[in-house]
């Protein structure tokens, strides 16, 4: 049913043209055009720019920053409509002063455990350098590490982490897990054994992030972490890029302080054509793919369909609401 106005509504950071692919947009076509955008600003006066004649705007994740220098220049927004059940580049207490309402999604589901176990094995396994090998026409050319045995080591052990440490007991390895809130009750539901945050990175053969970015875990893996880990030991970051200081871990990787590392966040993404990330040695880097799947993009899109519908009807839901 349509409810006679006319809303318009921008796709944000659609890098692969797949939000219309992943959803049906007739519901809220009724009352609304739909425009896609595939790249990201960074400019606030350029998104400003762009942004001003829409009332809704559909945001991926943390792709794009709404704070509140940009909010107070968007007098026509009424909608923000994110992926995720929380969205921390969304400053969620000036969008509710300017009057603005934020819905989010279901969260991630499977989809970063298994990517999370893709690098892991990758680095383990030294496969980008063997897939070029054998691209060039070579053959092998490194020896692979065995994880049977090893510690897996995970910083946080919420939803994600407890997946990823299913699948180290599987293959024989030994669980340990530290954060700041994290019990001896919760670790040991999750098969893992709590240690403190020394231990973890000195123990660690395979140290895996999956905590939330805060002011407590901005930079937590820094300098003194990596000189404490093992030399043979690989990092991997599915979580957010600044939970891991990028200059220690170029500086670490380049210094041989630990073995190899395998990430898919960073400070800033896209991540910028000449970052020294991209020519680091014994690093896989990837573009954000933990979440980039057909089920996660159908669930997304899917219910930020929905949410933008429900608004159009008066009755929002899966609101989100500044701290407090």
């Amino acid at each position: 049913m349509s409810t006679g106005k006319h809303y318009r509504i921008a796709v944000l950071d659609d890098y692969q043209g797949a939000a219309l692919q992943h959803a049906d947009w007739e519901p809220v076509r009724r009352d609304g055009s739909v425009t896609v955008f595939r790249d990201t600003l960074r400019s606030v006066p350029a998104l400003a720019e762009r942004l001003k004649p829409f009332d809704i705007v559909c945001a991926m994740r943390e792709r794009t920053r709404f704070d509140a220098e940009l909010i107070q220049q968007l007098p026509n927004l009424q909608l923000i409509a994110s992926s995720g059940s929380w969205n921390a580049a969304v400053d969620l207490a000036a969008a509710h002063a300017a009057g603005i309402i934020v819905c989010g999604t279901e969260g991630l589901g499977t989809a970063t455990p298994e990517f999370t176990w893709a690098l892991i094995l990758a680095a383990a396994r030294h496969l980008p350098e063997e897939i070029a090998s054998m691209q060039a026409g070579g053959w092998q050319r490194n020896v692979g590490t065995d994880l049977h045995g090893r510690t897996l080591g995970l910083l946080g052990l919420g939803n994600v982490g407890s997946a990823v440490a299913k699948v180290g007991l599987a293959f024989g390895m030994h669980v340990i897990a530290w954060s700041h809130n994290l019990t001896h009750d919760h670790a040991t539901v999750a098969g893992a054994r709590l240690v403190d945050r020394e231990s973890l990175f000195r123990a660690s053969d395979v140290l895996s992030i999956h905590t939330r970015l805060s002011p407590r875990t901005e930079g937590l893996v820094d300098e003194a972490a990596f000189a404490k880990m093992k030399r043979h030991a690989i990092l991997v970051n599915t979580s957010r890029g600044p939970i891991v200081n990028e200059r220690a871990l170029v500086n670490a990787l380049r210094q041989g302080r630990i073995a190899a590392a395998a990430v898919d966040v960073y400070d800033e993404e896209p991540l910028p054509a000449a970052h020294p990330l991209r020519n680091t040695p014994r690093l896989i880097a990837t573009p954000h793919l933990g979440y980039v799947t057909e089920g996660t993009y159908r669930r997304f899109f899917g219910q930020t369909v929905e949410n933008i519908r429900q608004w159009m009807d008066g009755a929002p839901t899966r609101r989100m609401t500044p701290p407090g």
